[in-house]
């Protein structure tokens, strides 16, 4: 028996596919290529010629220079004599700080409410649904003007009120308890021994094949076991710092300034409401018969919600939150309207004192994006967890 071999197609040359990678009119894509590049060249060249007419030269050894102005609110030690280098550096904590803090509560918060919408009481129903209409068809600068002015209009520290016995709403800021850490000496073990817990941490949990919130919240409670186990044997001290009146003022606790309280209070009202419909969304786009076969097994409806709809639900879910996430990023730059001084604040300033406003705005523009992108990545990657494997597509 006899078995002939034919070759198989031929793989497209080099020539080939470069004319398969240009499309049926290279020459047509070279000339526009090349109008786009003439005119990128030809405003550079007018850019660096009105700069040099005015006395600015281009370039960013600007950042070295001195600042010669305070920031209100710093999460890092910061004067006026820091260069501006440093100076952006805080706005960019400040911007990560407040954005952080807005995706995880704006999810909570906008979870809670997308359930609470799908729920059999009409008037709980019919209040989650006012709430949504209402915020997200509000823009959300008026809404931080309305959250800045309430903050403004809270009673002075010596006529506030404890709520809850601890937590103070002044028209200095809002105080928290916090838990502070004494007698630490930060060297280089306790750094190597936490970098390794992280590690050690993030290995775990790429290799785990199911990845839920109940793994992950274990690996995050894992995480601070080991990092409170460390800084003891540091020899620190966990101490519970409660505010307390003294004087004319609150001490002790944590201070969220006015600024900061609305801004983040604005930010999460208004990406909750937003959420709150893509989980209505994505909680509606379940089956039906998977309700019906969960409850023929005999669970009850908060298990069937938290085991059944909303790992399938998820699917739906994560794409839409991730442009919620990115959304709430960006829009956190109008905290320059209520005094927050971000990222946007601060390289604002920094381009009205140097005059370098090219390089200042080319500083923004990069950094919102460098953001942006490591957010989608770490989203997409979350994604394709929840996602159906094995589907045609």
């Amino acid at each position: 028996m006899s078995i002939i071999v034919t070759p198989g197609p031929r793989r497209p040359g080099i020539s080939r596919r470069i004319l398969m990678w240009w499309g049926n009119r290279p020459i047509t894509q070279l000339a526009i290529i090349a109008s786009l590049v003439t005119f990128l060249v030809f405003l550079g060249i007018n850019v660096t010629t009105t700069m040099a007419r005015i006395g600015i030269s281009p370039g960013f050894d600007f950042l070295w220079r001195s600042t010669n102005f305070e920031i209100g609110e710093s999460s890092i030690p910061f004067t006026a004599s820091d260069p501006y280098l440093r100076a952006m550096l805080v706005g960019l904590i400040n911007t990560l700080k407040v954005s952080l803090f807005g995706c995880v509560l704006a999810t909570i918060l906008g979870v809670f409410v997308g359930v609470a919408g799908l729920s059999g009481n009409l008037l709980l129903a019919s209040l989650v649904r006012w709430y949504v209409e209402l915020i997200r068809n509000t823009p959300l600068l008026l809404q931080l003007f309305f959250w800045i002015s309430l903050a403004k209009a809270f009673p002075a520290p010596r006529q506030a009120g404890a709520l809850l016995g601890s937590i103070y709403l002044t028209n200095r800021g809002v105080y928290v308890p916090t838990v502070s850490i004494e007698d630490l000496a930060i060297g280089w073990p306790l750094l190597v021994a936490l970098a390794l817990a992280v590690g050690l941490l993030l290995f775990v949990l790429s290799r785990l094949k199911r990845l839920n919130g109940k793994t992950l919240a274990i690996g995050v409670l894992a995480l601070l076991v080991a990092a409170a186990a460390v800084l003891r044997a540091q020899g620190a001290e966990f101490v519970l710092d409660t505010p307390a009146l003294a004087g004319f003022n609150i001490r002790g606790g944590y201070n969220l300034t006015p600024e900061f309280a609305a801004l983040l209070t604005g930010l999460v009202v208004k990406f909750s409401a937003a959420i709150a419909e893509i989980v209505r969304a994505g909680i509606q786009s379940v089956n039906r018969g998977q309700w019906e076969a969960a409850r023929a097994l005999g669970l009850h409806s908060g298990q069937i919600m938290r085991l059944v709809v909303l790992p399938q639900a998820l699917r739906v879910i994560t794409p839409l939150t991730t442009s919620s996430y990115l959304d709430l990023t960006k829009d956190s730059s109008l905290a320059v309207a209520i005094g927050y001084p971000d990222l946007v604040s601060i390289v604002n300033t920094t381009a009205n004192t140097t005059g370098q406003s090219l390089e200042a705005l080319m500083i923004l523009i990069s950094t919102y994006l460098g953001i942006n992108l490591i957010v989608s990545a770490l989203m997409n990657q979350y994604n394709k967890r929840v996602a159906l494997k094995g589907t045609a597509r």
